[in-house]
């Protein structure tokens, strides 16, 4: 086996690596699409939020691809971490492909400076297994929750969003498509980091926005093109502040599907039940805006619980498997 540092110029073996991707979420996480290839071509070049990272392939014999990793390092906050699990295709498993990517991942995040290493398995998997083998510390649980918008009853959304707008007089809502619009960047930042108060790891430094970074490393896939993005906003009627937030997605390779990212409340405006308004707005919003839409997933800790209420309120439910969120040191990595 070849281990080499992926060029991004290389089109073929990033096919190649998202055929392994695939491959693998076909068996891992069966319930849910795999990212499309525009999706995870881009998460190769520029990985989420834009954090910077190596992509590095594994090759058999023959010059096939049979595992690949992208390594995350982190240069705003979590500067002792690297992360970036190995995937290896499910027909080239159980040869020590894995083991030898993750050391080779461990030699590049210490080369790095980084002496912590996460990564994420669906559980249960092969992954899992792997994760607990090497040793690796349960730092976090997430379990998958998935709407089905055809079973929700006619009328639910329509009293719930009434009953929501009672609780929050003084507040009115806002939506776009696409990126953040330029004039709401500096009250994101706001909503950005009230999630800090969501549950997160037990080592995870929270994260420091401003406009800037707004601009700069949020909607990447809706800059690209390659994803189709909704977002609902509250603001206080009084002064325009920004105080709820929810955002969905679309791949349009996976048009049934949409993926739930950040619903955040800031802490002065909670107990308003803008939670719940802004994602009932958001349903009725996608009605109109994405018709073929027929599901929308999410993942929740299961120590948030005020989140889990509202989506158990809409129809949610628990589909297996969840996630599971590991880490171990660096120099345990062998």
């Amino acid at each position: 086996m070849r281990i080499q540092r992926w060029d991004p110029a290389d089109e073929v073996t990033g096919r190649a690596c998202h055929e392994v991707m695939a491959a693998a979420a076909r068996v891992d996480e069966p319930v849910e699409p795999p990212m499309s290839p525009g999706v995870f071509e881009l998460y190769l070049r520029t990985g989420w939020e834009h954090v910077p990272g190596e992509v590095w392939v594994a090759t058999a014999g023959d010059g096939s691809v049979v595992g690949y990793y992208r390594i995350g390092l982190p240069d705003l906050e979590n500067l002792d971490k690297a992360a970036g699990p190995p995937t290896v295709h499910p027909a080239a498993r159980r040869r020590g492909i894995g083991r030898e990517l993750l050391r080779h991942a461990a030699a590049r995040a210490k080369a790095h400076g980084r002496t912590l290493f996460e990564g994420h398995a669906a559980a249960g998997s092969a992954g899992d297994a792997f994760a607990q083998a090497m040793g690796a510390r349960l730092d976090l649980e997430e379990m998958r929750r998935i709407q089905y918008l055809a079973e929700i009853t006619p009328g639910t959304i329509a009293t719930l969003r009434a009953s929501a707008e009672r609780a929050a007089g003084g507040y009115s809502l806002i939506s776009w498509a696409g990126a953040i619009p330029d004039q709401y960047v500096e009250a994101m930042a706001e909503v950005f980091n009230a999630f800090n108060d969501a549950p997160h790891g037990e080592h995870e430094e929270p994260e420091r926005w401003d406009a800037d970074r707004v601009r700069q490393r949020t909607d990447a896939a809706l800059k690209a093109g390659v994803m189709r993005g909704y977002s609902v906003a509250a603001l206080r009627d009084s002064d325009g502040e920004m105080a709820a937030y929810s955002q969905v997605l679309v791949d349009p390779e996976h048009h049934g599907w949409g993926y739930q990212q950040l619903t955040a409340v800031t802490r002065p405006h909670r107990g308003h039940r803008l939670g719940l308004l802004v994602k009932t707005a958001m349903l009725e919003l996608l009605a109109k805006a994405e018709p073929g839409l027929d599901k929308i997933s999410t993942g929740n800790a299961a120590s948030n619980e005020h989140m889990i209420a509202v989506n158990e309120q809409l129809g949610y439910r628990v589909v297996e498997p969840g996630w599971r969120f590991y880490e171990m040191p660096v120099d345990a990595i062998s």
